[in-house]
Order: C-alpha cells, then structure tokens, then sequence
C-alpha cells in the first residue's frame, strides 16, 4: 500500500514539474495587478488626450459658427443701412420711443428710414393687380410689371432672453444669452387705379403679397421733414398682419456681460463730428450721449451704434459669445478668453436723401 502511494505522488510530481504544465500555468495575483496598473497608466493618458482634441475641435467649431453668424448680421445691417434716408441717433431714438413696438425684453440699438424697393409691383397698363405682377412672371423670365419704392422704418433690437426652456436659451440655463431682432414698418404698393379701389390707397387683400403689403403701424402722415413726428400707428402693433411679420431674429448668441466702452467710444470713430443749432452760427460738437445708442440698463455694449444723424453716417458694433453655445452660463470676456468674444462692426453712410 505504502508503495502505491509513494509511486502516485512521485507521478504527480513528474507531471507538475513538465515544459507542458509550466507551460499551462496561469498569471499570479502580482503579475495581473502589474498589468493593469501599466494599462492605466498607458492609458489614462491617451483618452485625456482624446477628450482634449475632440473638447478643442468642438470649441473651435462653434467660435468660427459664431464669428461667420456675427459677420453675416453686420452685413446684412450695412445693407440695410445703405439705403437709409434718416438715421436716429441717441436723442432721436429717445424722442420717438412711444412710436416703436415695445419688447419687455428689448432695447432698440438702431433705427432708421429707408427707402425700400419693392420688385415687380406696378403693371405699366394698370391692368392687373400687385400680386398678379408675381403669379404672371415667369420663374427665370423677365418681370411683366414694373419696381417701385416705398418708405419703411426699420428697428433693430437688442433683446435678452429670459431664464426658461427656449429654442433661444440652449443649453438651458438661467443666464440665456441675448439675441438681435429686427421690425420693419412698411410702406405698402399704392392703389394706382383710378379711382383707388381700397379706401386707404393701398392695395391690399389678395391684391399684394406680404412683401408689397400695406403695414397697419405705417403712418402716411409722416413727413421726412419732421422725423419725430407721425413715425407710426403704435395701434396696428397688434394686428395680425403686424405680429404675423415682425420680429425677425437676425442673430442669436450675443453676448451680455457687462464690458464697458472708451469714453470717448463714437466721437473718435465718427471724426469729432459737429453740429450747428438753429440760431446759432458757430458749430456745436455734439457729444458721445448723443452719438452712442446702447442697452444702458445693463452696459454690456454687445450691440451698440455710434450715429451722426446730420451726416447719415452710422457705426454698428456686434459682439459673440461662442462659449455660450457649450455651457449654460456666462463667461465674461477676459484677456485668455477674447478670441470666443467675437466682434464685428461696420460704417454705412446712407442716402443723402429720400429718393436720391
């Protein structure tokens, strides 16, 4: 028996200290936790530095969304302003206050007259109507009528969102981000049957389109001459027509932390530009209050224009805040930071004149 034993445990012994059950042996508890340890210090490193590039890719792709969005509204503005007839400067747009739509949330930055050209209005025959100018021009012919021009006041707003679930406030957040919006008040196609057919002069109903329709809040008392006076109808700022139209967002994402502004912000860009009174002979300078028309309530001079209106000359000044579409809350504007701050401005000199 005892010789039994000892030949099977000398058989164990043979096999365990084999090439093949070395061979099949596993790791031990020290090896595995080695290993692992490498791994996460191989790693660590490589993800980090993964999340860095796709963090830095996305930042990078929303600062050149912001600057091509902020660049694209100073154009569209200088368009505008291209063929102003009258630009309120700060103490104009003060006085014509209760004649503008009121925003709970906005302020108008800019306002102005412009002469608007109305495309394939007039039938030269009278014979047909506005709208039957567009439905009979062929898509890649001609025009059958004639353009016309009327007169439209325009107002741009800055408006700042308030805290909520918005398509305007994303991410959500409580500090949502300002946005610019614009209202035109037009001049519809005059009635040139004779005699006019619509009692107000205008064509109107199915006779028009939107764009050559007649706005409710126009005046057709105003006189260029007197541009404080008869600016609107502030009634017809609750007509469907109206509301149906009005705003328009230009661009969103504006910044609204408080930056302020060299002292002497608009007079330097517009030349120091001055004045002369009625009764007076000797030119007044006029001063930056009256030049500069900005959002005073909370000084962040992220839209603001600098206007000389006896030049009909204005500066529009715009500024971003890309980093406003990655987080849900504000970051100022610092020195490290500027480059997410994107700014844009522009100088339009307007028409000398209506009709000119």
């Amino acid at each position: 028996m005892k010789s039994l034993l000892r030949l099977l445990l000398k058989s164990h012994h043979q096999q365990n200290s084999s090439p093949q059950a070395q061979t099949e042996k596993g790791m031990t508890l020290i090896e595995l936790l080695i290993g692992m340890v490498m791994a996460f210090l191989i790693i660590t490193p490589m993800l980090a530095f993964v999340v860095d590039m796709l963090n830095t890719d996305r930042r990078e792709q929303v600062k050149a969304s912001t600057e091509q969005d902020i660049q694209a509204a100073v154009d569209f503005i200088g368009q505008d302003l291209s063929q102003a007839v009258h630009i309120y400067d700060g103490d104009g747009i003060r006085n014509i206050t209760n004649f503008l739509p009121v925003d709970a949330n906005g302020t108008p930055i800019l306002v102005f007259w412009k002469r608007k050209q109305i495309r394939n209005a007039i039938d030269p025959n009278r014979a047909i109507t506005p709208s039957a100018c567009v439905a009979n021009t062929p898509q890649n012919g001609p025009n059958v009528c004639n353009d016309t021009y009327a007169r439209s006041l325009v107002a741009y707003y800055l408006v700042r969102q308030p805290p909520g679930n918005s398509s305007w406030c994303q991410p959500t957040g409580t500090n949502c981000p300002s946005r610019i919006e614009r209202y035109e008040i037009s001049e519809g196609v005059r009635d040139s049957r004779t005699p006019p057919v619509d009692p107000s002069g205008y064509f109107s109903g199915g006779d028009v389109i939107d764009s050559q329709r007649h706005s409710p809040a126009f005046d057709t008392a105003f006189d260029l001459s007197q541009p404080t006076r008869n600016v609107t109808t502030p009634a017809g700022f609750g007509n469907p027509i109206f509301t149906g139209q009005n705003p328009q967002v230009l661009v969103n994402y504006i910044d609204h932390t408080p930056k302020p502004l060299l002292g002497a912000e608009c007079t330097t860009a517009l030349g120091n530009p001055t004045v002369t009174l009625p009764g007076q002979t000797t030119p007044t300078f006029l001063t930056e209050p009256t030049l500069k028309v900005t959002d005073t309530n909370t000084d962040t001079n992220s839209f603001y224009a600098c206007v000389d209106t006896s030049r009909n000359i204005a500066r529009v000044t715009i500024r971003g805040n890309s980093l406003r579409r990655l987080q849900d809350s504000n970051t100022p504007s610092t020195a490290n930071n500027s480059a997410f701050f994107p700014t844009a401005s522009v100088q339009v000199q307007g028409r000398s004149a209506a009709g000119q």
